[in-house]
């Protein structure tokens, strides 16, 4: 049975009025929101945790990690689920399983609890995020479509550069001695008030396809591949490689083989193949994943840079961070108004150059001062590495979705999100076991050069993503059908 004879049997979508859509949009975008937040106030407040719950280098890696990887993890099978289960069911329940996670992380006792909850936390999102973007597209009519999504994306940009100067804020205010607990404590009036307007708003029939299936071998391949990576990342510096890490790299390498066979063969795969029949879908996943590595480990080890190498306070920490926010939400505003839709593929090729230059000039400032460097010595470089990565989200999310299907555009929008945060986190522990590798006891000296290591190879990183922009066409594609 083809897509189009599936699409035409699912029941009709429920029809909103424009007030209730611009709700929904609300709920939606805090959802979001509190993804985002969540994804990046924990660099910050590493250190913090670490110094309350104790555990070694590897803790501050696992806490950030089990979030993002069991995020991605989950993004792979959620949009089917959806189509399963029902959209609204699943929204709401990922939104109240975040929730109550989020409880569970600010009150964790330890660390191993407080991973557990961060990796419950992680699924719970990966559930909620894609039913929520699925219900967004059925209740906006086409012609309103596009300005709905507008304001989204320059928020999402600003969101993530916003987190950890959130974060440097509320360690700041220890709000009745929480400490860092208030990061993961303030989703749980947010989810609880949008999860009740959720409740009232959302429609009970979101354009589900009810002939849709589970790959579950594709399902279990991939997810077998994605923790076999990650783990061995993780934890084999701090264990000293031993031949079980080496070991499970090699099959999680052969495991995707496996998943990529088994994908030509189903016949309801997880992937919609007819994406990787799209050039700028598979080389915009690739940017997306050389950017958002680089981009997530500059973030950790800046912020360990600051906090454990100079001993910075987390709201100094989080102020010293105001530049590369500014500068990011400057150009995401600007490429989200003028640049992307002008400029097309000029626009990646700037804000990488841009990225590039900001991220040597941070290398060179740390080598030049060392331990004598002040905020304004970091300010200049901050704001360059800032103003050229705000300028890449918007136009790298055009390329890569922008000629997606009806059918297509849901499974490529998962997997946009789903490589973001998978990238992320191999970004942390690759990147992270290169920092504690160099940095050994997290001396001043050892943290400087350490860090000075981390932002060359970030704008190596960079670099390479740079050249593979020349493959895209020169402006992002819109689909007509």
């Amino acid at each position: 049975m083809s897509i189009t004879e599936r699409t035409s049997q699912a029941p009709a979508p429920t029809e909103l009025p424009m007030r209730t859509a611009w709700l929904v949009l609300i709920v939606v975008v805090t959802a979001d929101l509190m993804d985002l937040i969540d994804s990046s106030v924990a660099n910050l407040a590493g250190p913090s945790i670490r110094a309350d719950l104790g555990g070694g280098q590897v803790t501050v890696q696992w806490v950030l990690s089990a979030y993002t990887a069991a995020f991605a993890l989950g993004l792979v099978t959620s949009g089917r689920l959806g189509d399963l289960l029902g959209r609204r069911r699943l929204f709401l329940l990922g939104m109240t399983g975040f929730t109550l996670a989020s409880l569970a992380c600010g009150l964790a006792p330890h660390v191993v609890f407080l991973i557990v909850a961060r990796t419950l936390q992680g699924l719970c999102g990966s559930v909620m995020i894609p039913q929520g973007l699925a219900l967004v597209k059925v209740v906006f009519p086409p012609r309103h479509l596009r300005k709905a999504l507008t304001p989204v994306g320059p928020l999402m940009g600003l969101t993530m550069v916003a987190g950890p100067i959130l974060a440097g804020w509320l360690l700041h205010l220890d709000l009745f001695g929480s400490q860092w607990r208030s990061i993961f404590l303030i989703n749980v009036p947010l989810g609880t008030v949008a999860g009740a307007l959720a409740w009232r708003v959302l429609p009970h029939r979101g354009g589900e396809d009810p002939a849709a299936r589970l790959d579950l071998t594709g399902v279990g391949l991939l997810t077998a591949a994605s923790a076999l990576l990650i783990v061995p990342l993780i934890q084999g510096r701090d264990l000293g490689w031993p031949a079980w890490t080496y070991v499970m790299m090699a099959a999680a390498v052969v495991l995707l083989g496996l998943f990529a066979v088994s994908q030509r063969h189903s016949e309801h795969p997880v992937i919609t193949p007819s994406l990787f029949r799209k050039r700028s879908f598979v080389v915009g996943l690739v940017i997306v994943a050389g950017f958002y590595a680089s981009l997530s480990a500059f973030v950790l080890v800046i912020n360990l840079l600051l906090q454990q190498g100079l001993h910075w306070t987390p709201l100094r920490t989080g102020l010293t961070l105001i530049p590369w926010a500014l500068g990011t939400a400057v150009a995401v505003l600007l490429a989200g108004a003028v640049l992307a839709e002008k400029l097309g593929r000029t626009t990646l090729h700037l804000g990488l150059s841009i990225a590039v230059i900001g991220l040597l000039a941070l290398w060179w400032s740390v080598a030049h001062w060392g331990a004598g460097i002040t905020v304004w010595n970091l300010a200049p470089a901050l704001l360059f590495t800032g103003f050229g990565s705000g300028l890449v989200f918007v136009p790298l999310v055009d390329f890569i979705i922008g000629d997606a299907t009806a059918e297509e555009v849901g499974t490529g929008a998962g997997l946009l999100n789903a490589v973001q945060q998978f990238a992320g986190a191999i970004g942390v522990a690759a990147l992270g076991t290169v920092f504690f590798a160099r940095a050994g006891q997290l001396s001043l000296p050892s943290c400087l050069a350490a860090a000075e290591l981390v932002f060359g190879i970030t704008a190596g990183l960079g670099l390479l993503t740079l050249l593979l922009v020349g493959l895209l066409p020169q402006h992002a594609q819109q689909a007509h059908g």
